[in-house]
């Protein structure tokens, strides 16, 4: 089974902890740095094989874990010259298989990575989505009013559910073979452009543990709670 990494970014929302070392290298507790976590779980789940799609200090990443023997898994890169967005890495790699997993390389959650790639194998999915249930609560009174002007309805500091994207993804080869090479293309072209064509895009809810270490107050309170979470991911 074959995953791909995004691990390009420069991580400008860590700022100040990724001026000097990329995201994925940032540690966890004082153990781990994030990428390892998620290289861990995957190997756990029985892929065998785990691109990284690197650009921003690269270089440090491809020192840190090498060949991926020592995680005891084939671990190899592809180089982005400029910046891709988080599905344009993609055309850059030439041995993608028929189908593989595709995720962000700042997610700590417990997904079962492989019910999940073999979900998105089984129903011949050519996009598989990982969601999960996100509140979001507002800080204002919201007001809502009619066209003459007055008040209909008022909430106080209200909350609302949305499902979002969890940054991982079951892709099938034919996708990527349709996009063009090495031209910046995300996530968010992907999902508008397979609404606009019609496109069946499966959504597999989620309602484990997830977090996106993107903020500097996410980034704190995984590596404040690190012995907690580790149990909950499965680390040692």
């Amino acid at each position: 089974m074959r995953a791909i990494i995004m691990a390009g970014g420069k991580g400008t929302r860590l700022r100040p902890y990724t001026t000097l070392i990329p995201k994925p290298l940032v540690p966890l507790g004082g153990k781990y740095s994030i990428l390892e976590i998620v290289i861990m779980q995957l190997v756990r789940f029985g892929f065998t094989h785990i691109t990284l799609a690197v650009n921003h200090l690269s270089n440090l990443i491809m020192a840190y874990f090498g060949d991926g023997s020592r995680f005891g898994v084939k671990l190899d890169y592809s180089l982005e010259e400029g910046e891709l967005g988080t599905i344009g890495p993609l055309t850059l790699i030439d041995d993608l298989p028929d189908n593989f997993l595709v995720m962000n390389g700042d997610i700590l959650c417990n997904l079962d990575y492989r019910s999940f790639y073999d979900a998105h194998v089984h129903a011949g999915s050519l996009i598989s989505v990982s969601a999960y249930r996100r509140q979001v609560k507002i800080d204002f009174g919201v007001l809502r009013y009619n066209d003459a002007g007055h008040l209909c309805e008022f909430q106080e500091k209200p909350a609302f559910d949305f499902d979002v994207s969890m940054g991982i993804y079951g892709i099938n080869r034919s996708v990527v073979k349709a996009l063009p090479r090495g031209i910046p293309y995300g996530f968010d072209n992907l999902m508008m452009d397979g609404l606009a064509n019609g496109q069946n895009i499966d959504i597999r809810p989620f309602s484990g543990y997830w977090l996106d270490i993107g903020r500097p107050d996410d980034y704190e309170y995984a590596d404040e709670n690190f012995t907690e979470l580790s149990a909950r991911l499965g680390i040692d």
